[in-house]
């Protein structure tokens, strides 16, 4: 007698343990674990409302500036006030950078400083695939975090001042500015994600992160080289700088400038480096 064995649909792959899991899967074990971490109830709970506050008492300081003044602004559109930098007050969005960043190396040196990580790639052996899937699903939650706080903080701020220079998303630079601020906090969760799948230790990929994203930058201002402007110009918290410029402002010239277009590159550029190092960070180092 003969056994006749159906093999497995073509949408299920198997392996020496039974069939692999899809890749839904791994994304619902992954938002499993992101949100059974406290640090993501921490973040929406503490560094969101924090930095809105932080935009919101600019707009308010301010607002009382610009209410005593004797006189009214002058119509030079050089001497006018930017209502538009209290939306983003350059602390308050590295602070959230640092937050989302520490966040996202959690998300990471979590699993391996508790051992998880080889029971997750146990289950799983395609570790491609479970990067992939923490990558997405931090990227969706940072970037929802991203919107909520970067459309709040406009919006509030510009109703504020809306008698002093207040703006619209309509106006010139705004929705760059607001677009620009949102993806700056999932590009900062997975540089944090790369620097842990690296470091695999918790100290060192938070200080690394905090180095990478705030520090390092700081150290490559001037105009003096045009080589350290162009590396800064590289980075993402100076490309972040450019996009929130508001355009019907005058700036002095600036030498060695980064465009705008530019400054998009490097938006684009930074989270598809930082996938590509999770991936071959995993997949080229033993556990």
């Amino acid at each position: 007698m003969t056994t006749t064995t159906t093999p497995p649909p073509a949408t299920e792959v198997t392996g020496a343990t039974g069939p692999r899991a899809r890749f839904r899967h791994l994304l619902a074990a992954e938002w499993i674990k992101l949100w059974s971490l406290r640090s993501t109830y921490w973040v929406l709970a503490i560094g969101a409302p924090a930095v809105t506050g932080i935009n919101v008492n600019s707009a308010l300081t301010n607002l009382d500036w610009l209410s005593q003044r004797d006189a009214p602004a002058p119509m030079d559109p050089r001497m006018r006030y930017d209502a538009l930098s209290s939306a983003f007050v350059d602390p308050a969005w590295q602070i959230l950078m640092v937050v989302a960043g520490s966040v996202g190396a959690l998300a990471v040196f979590g699993e391996y400083t508790s051992g998880l990580i080889r029971t997750t790639f146990t289950a799983v052996p395609d570790r491609r695939a479970v990067m992939l899937a923490k990558a997405v699903v931090m990227s969706a939650v940072t970037a929802v975090l991203g919107v909520l706080v970067s459309v709040a903080s406009f919006g509030v701020t510009q109703a504020i001042l809306r008698e002093h220079g207040g703006l619209s998303i309509g106006d010139p630079g705004a929705l760059r500015a607001v677009a620009a601020s949102a993806l700056l906090i999932p590009l900062s969760a997975l540089v944090g994600m790369a620097v842990a799948a690296l470091v695999r230790h918790a100290t060192g990929s938070i200080v690394t992160t905090l180095v990478s994203l705030v520090l390092a930058p700081a150290f490559l201002q001037g105009d003096t080289y045009r080589w350290v402007k162009e590396l800064g110009n590289a980075m993402p918290i100076t490309a972040w700088n450019t996009l929130i410029e508001n355009p019907a402002m005058e700036h002095p010239p600036a030498k060695y400038a980064e465009t705008v277009t530019e400054a998009w590159i490097v938006f684009a550029a930074w989270p598809v480096a930082a996938v590509i190092v999770m991936v071959l960070a995993v997949r080229r180092r033993d556990l």
